[in-house]
């Protein structure tokens, strides 16, 4: 698997400012144990320390510890050089496996929703895994009742492939995309 530094800003600078930074993994492990009191306001909200995102942080920890490969791919703030927060986080679930499939997932603060910051995520994730020689398809799973992500993830030409039971969110329907030189 080849180690590639993936672009995380905007391909168009113009259209948004928004970058995905990398959480740094004392803040990540902080985080997952609750540690909200020991980490700077630049790189958390209320909601990002809140239960919303618990289960996210602790599995990304435990994640990220035992398979570092994973770091450069995972969750990552969703910053607005204007906003002095994150507005939330976007991010693939781990690098691509062994058919060249990532899946990326995303959450926006409920208080910053409805402003574009998941879809000008979604591109920033896209673009990164277009330029990404071991990436072939893109996968999204979303819950049946989750309109307004099924309306984001289909306008960027995901279309559903399967489902699947997840833990914490129930059934998921699985949307993919190719984004390989072959499929584009």
């Amino acid at each position: 698997m080849t180690m590639t530094v993936l672009p995380w800003f905007h391909p168009n600078p113009r259209e948004s400012q928004i970058q995905l930074d990398v959480v740094p993994s004392g803040v990540l492990h902080a985080l997952a144990r609750g540690e909200a009191h020991s980490i700077s306001a630049q790189f958390v909200s209320p909601y990002l320390m809140g239960p919303d995102c618990m289960s996210l942080w602790r599995f990304r920890s435990a994640q990220t510890i035992g398979n570092p490969l994973d770091i450069p791919w995972v969750t990552r703030l969703i910053r607005d050089p204007e906003i002095t927060m994150p507005v939330g986080v976007a991010g693939f679930h781990g690098a691509p496996d062994t058919a060249g499939t990532v899946e990326i997932g995303y959450r926006v603060d409920p208080a910053w929703r409805r402003r574009g910051y998941a879809k000008r995520s979604i591109e920033i994730l896209l673009a990164a895994a277009r330029s990404h020689p071991d990436v072939e398809t893109v996968r999204a799973s979303v819950r049946p009742d989750n309109t307004p992500s099924i309306a984001l993830v289909t306008m960027y030409g995901f279309t559903p492939v399967g489902e699947q039971w997840d833990e914490e969110d129930g059934r998921e329907t699985i949307y993919e995309l190719p984004v390989s030189a072959e499929s584009a």
